[in-house]
């Protein structure tokens, strides 16, 4: 690997276009979301003719009471000033298992009772408590299995991208791509390390991580990334930060990264070079990076290819999918993001999706650019994932001049 390009520049790329009135909408829905996640369940499941003995309607509410209340109060001491870790456990998991509560009531409420009304099953009050008991029943399955998922390895997912540009001397590179490992108040380190040996199992040339390492700062998760230093590679090992960085002291990991062995890709490019053929491997800060405050953070791709031969492919690290439309405006041919974490616990995909072009897969954009777009390694916040599996990607590169026979 030859590395060159630079961390500096003058200015940051082009400013993201501005926000639609439905973006602009999605800034005041903390205010009124975990109101409409604990209300809208306990109505369905309570109060909409199920007639329950009144210690049981007043039991049941209560609860639901103590968790419009309990679960904002969890959040702020699990990720305001005081980061407590049990805190933030609490809160994450009131947070995920109201969230899937949320959706089967509505989903559950309406075409189940829909349902069962046209079949001519029971009378009001035996539809309204089969909806109920479904939809508690639909619930803890989800939440079981959704925990599950995200707290084991992820599976492999391989694929071969093709790009027009790569040269015959590097085809077959294999591209191992972890992201969103987001290491954080549930102790993971023991998972750490197997999701590092099943890395190592893949034998390839470039292992990439795209950012949102951890949720708190260096110090206080080294436990659970230091096994990130066992990774191995053929050629290189390379990082970029993504926006949790930014929460904790994003130099702290940027630091930790370096000091693990892996090379952080602060607007800056290598040479990865093999067979008498070159691939410009490049990497950018965040696009939260500049309102970080941190002097020399920010996203900067002409920096970042800053004395690249233009004619040679570029595989770039972007953390977030929607930085896409800068790296098709300057020609790249194969972009790596995470971030979306494929929705996480579904639907939340479709919000996912109002923010960032693509929430999983790889995708195409512009007259050259292909975007990778992991489900992400991880999880954020709530210990599950439901119907959006964690994954460790390897990506073979294919050209177009290889020899039939490989």
């Amino acid at each position: 690997m030859t590395e060159t390009g630079n961390t500096e520049s003058a200015a940051s790329d082009a400013p993201a276009a501005s926000r639609s009135p439905l973006q602009r909408l999605m800034r005041y829905i903390p205010l009124v979301a975990p109101l409409l996640l604990w209300a809208v369940p306990c109505w369905v499941l309570l109060h909409t003719g199920q007639r329950w003995p009144v210690p049981v309607a007043l039991s049941g509410t209560a609860l639901f009471v103590l968790g419009l209340i309990g679960m904002p109060l969890a959040m702020m001491r699990g990720h305001g000033r005081r980061r407590q870790d049990r805190a933030a456990i609490v809160g994450a998991t009131l947070l995920g298992g109201v969230w899937v509560l949320f959706t089967w009531s509505v989903l559950l409420g309406v075409l189940l009772r829909l349902a069962l009304a046209v079949v001519g099953v029971g009378d009001g009050q035996d539809r309204a408590r089969i909806v109920t008991w479904t939809v508690l029943g639909v619930t803890a399955v989800l939440l079981a299995w959704g925990y599950v998922e995200a707290r084991r390895v992820p599976r492999v997912r391989r694929l071969d991208v093709t790009l027009p540009r790569l040269g015959a001397g590097l085809d077959g590179t294999r591209v191992a791509l972890i992201t969103d490992t987001h290491y954080g108040p549930l102790d993971r380190a023991r998972w750490s390390e197997r999701v590092c040996e099943t890395v190592n199992t893949l034998e390839a040339d470039l292992v990439c991580h795209t950012g949102d390492i951890a949720d708190g700062t260096a110090e206080r998760r080294r436990a659970q990334a230091a096994p990130l230093g066992t990774v191995k590679a053929t050629r290189a090992r390379v990082y970029v930060t993504g926006n949790h960085e930014y929460y904790s002291e994003a130099q702290g990991w940027v630091d930790l990264m370096d000091e693990l062995g892996w090379e952080p890709l602060r607007n800056r490019h290598l040479l990865l070079e093999r067979g008498g053929d070159t691939l410009v491997v490049a990497g950018v800060d965040d696009v939260t990076a500049e309102s970080s405050g941190l002097e020399g953070h920010r996203a900067h791709l002409a920096g970042a290819l800053q004395g690249a031969d233009p004619d040679l492919p570029v595989l770039l690290l972007a953390h977030q999918p929607k930085f896409v439309d800068r790296a098709a405006d300057h020609g790249i041919d194969l972009q790596l993001s995470g971030h979306t974490h494929g929705g996480q616990i579904w639907p939340f995909h479709y919000m996912v999706r109002i923010d960032q072009p693509t929430v999983a897969g790889l995708s195409r954009h512009g007259a050259r650019t292909l975007l990778y777009t992991s489900r992400g390694t991880g999880f954020w916040g709530p210990p599950f994932r439901v119907f959006a599996p964690s994954e460790i990607t390897l990506l073979v590169l294919r050209s177009p001049q290889r020899p039939a026979s490989s």
